[in-house]
């Protein structure tokens, strides 16, 4: 009984934000995890960065209404609050902050308009989607201070537009950590949650795919359009899936010069009405 108390007192979970910055007030070194919940090791293994590279870790589970372009994504994404809350008790996380909306959007900020280059990928296909995710983590930062976050490369052009503007405003190391996968190499998301076993095993078919593909990429450089014109082809016949787009760019300005430059091959797709994303 006493241990349980202990393992209990290790974590504080805040849902009130005067809370907040009275329990992290001392708190220089605090590593920030933001997620949306529903948590899987990709998060696990943000946390355990943290962890290790800073004192405090604290995890944010809010469900961004504002970074949803659909209402009916938004009221169907998945949530499990309680399994989340256990997860995150056995991960030892000092603190978990759950605000409410009032709580978060309590005052305006300016306007975040993306300019014409970064009108691109997910934000060429989800309009306000990354003005939404950028306006949140500028409260979260204002609010909470970290000195570093720790974000997934899954989601490699938000992190490439939340490192650019997080901290060119704050004093705060924005951190990219590897892609975790299933053993069917299919990414790890929340949303993997709602893929039924058909769409599961089919989408990491795909990836493998796709994985086999910027390899060939990166032996022919100058053909890469074709090559995935060709498996975009192949990829349509074999399973019911709608691409919302497929195509490289080099990791330095996301711009689709990729000739002698590090390049990633970007993917958003439909399986099943469920949008997966994905880069390699």
């Amino acid at each position: 009984m006493f241990y349980l108390l202990i393992f209990l007192l290790q974590m504080k979970l805040i849902k009130l934000k005067t809370d907040l910055i009275k329990a992290i007030k001392f708190d220089k070194r605090l590593g920030f995890v933001p997620t949306m919940g529903c948590l899987h090791e990709g998060h696990k293994a943000l946390i355990k960065t943290s962890k290790k590279n800073c004192k405090k870790t604290i995890v944010s589970i809010f469900i961004n209404p504002t970074q949803f372009n659909n209402r009916k994504d938004y009221k169907s994404y998945p949530r499990n609050l309680k399994k989340d809350l256990n997860y995150l008790k056995k991960l030892k996380v000092d603190y978990v902050y759950l605000p409410t909306i009032k709580q978060i959007y309590w005052k305006k900020n300016n306007k975040i308009k993306l300019n014409k280059s970064q009108n691109i990928l997910c934000a060429k296909f989800r309009k306000g989607h990354f003005e939404g995710v950028l306006d949140v983590l500028d409260r979260f930062v204002e609010l909470i201070s970290p000195q570093e976050i720790f974000m997934g490369e899954k989601d490699f052009q938000q992190f490439f537009l939340v490192k650019k503007y997080i901290q060119n405003k704050y004093n705060t190391k924005v951190n990219l950590c590897k892609t975790i996968r299933a053993k069917n190499k299919l990414a790890l998301s929340s949303r993997n949650f709602l893929l039924n076993k058909k769409s599961f095993i089919e989408s990491g078919m795909i990836t493998r795919k796709l994985l086999t593909l910027k390899n060939e990429i990166n032996r022919n450089k100058k053909n890469h359009k074709k090559l995935i014109f060709n498996l975009k082809e192949e990829l349509l016949k074999k399973f019911d899936i709608k691409f919302e787009y497929l195509e490289c760019r080099n990791i330095q300005n996301l711009s689709t010069n990729i000739l002698k430059k590090r390049f990633k091959l970007f993917v958003a797709y439909f399986i099943n009405k469920v949008r997966l994303i994905d880069n390699f």
